[in-house]
């Protein structure tokens, strides 16, 4: 199948308080986070990207603009990836969630962490990883298996479809980290997904378009021993 390029939102206001902003609406992109927006076009404009999905939320639409506008593409609005609905615990500062006994809960058993009057993360992870099969499915479809795509979503919904692809379990995905503005690719196969990065935030991309299998492999197949590289991690 596909290749897809999680990109979570460049930083935002909320961000920069320390506040859990949720789906709270008027979040924008603070400073920092336009000027990494605008930074996004020189490392992702290279890159054979046929569509751009983005949450709902505006940080998200932002983080995208320049990018866009670069590539000549409309960006496609998918519910299925928006931001964790936190419920009550929407537009609280960090310092005074830590004290809630929940806390605790989505620190070392996530799945089973439900925000009062939200969601919990274990749907979180399942309705995001069905959205991103299902474009990944459709680009593929209208592309190739070879093409290129890109989300831009947010820091626990990346973290959790991440998870997914790595065949972890929920409770483990905190040891993942998703910075914002970073770069997190996913190559889907027929029978498993492969993860050829996590947390970039600089540097060469051009590794992740996908190559031509070798003969007699299929594109499902890992290459027994590693991979012989790229030009990217070849310094070239």
């Amino acid at each position: 199948m596909a290749t897809v390029v999680l990109l979570r939102h460049a930083r935002s206001s909320a961000n920069n308080a320390g506040v859990l902003a949720g789906r709270s609406e008027g979040v924008l992109l603070d400073e920092t986070g336009e000027r990494q927006a605008a930074g996004l076009v020189g490392r992702l404009a290279g890159l054979p990207v046929r569509s751009v999905v983005v949450s709902p939320l505006t940080r998200c639409g932002q983080t995208v603009a320049p990018l866009v506008a670069e590539l000549g593409l409309s960006p496609v609005v998918e519910p299925g990836l928006a931001e964790v609905d936190y419920g009550s615990w929407t537009g609280k500062a960090i310092r005074d969630l830590v004290e809630e006994p929940l806390w605790k809960v989505v620190q070392r058993h996530p799945s089973a962490a439900v925000f009062p009057d939200g969601e919990g993360l274990a749907g979180v992870q399942a309705r995001a990883v069905a959205a991103v099969r299902a474009h990944d499915a459709r680009v593929e479809a209208e592309f190739g298996e070879r093409a290129l795509w890109l989300v831009c979503s947010h820091g626990d919904v990346i973290k959790a479809i991440l998870a997914d692809a790595l065949g972890q379990h929920l409770d483990s995905f905190q040891r993942i980290v998703v910075d914002p503005a970073s770069v997190s690719v996913v190559r889907y196969t027929a029978t498993r997904p492969f993860v050829l990065r996590m947390n970039d935030c600089g540097g060469d991309l051009g590794g992740v378009v996908p190559a031509e299998p070798e003969a007699g492999q299929a594109p499902e197949d890992a290459t027994v021993g590693g991979s012989t590289g790229t030009a990217a991690c070849e310094g070239r």
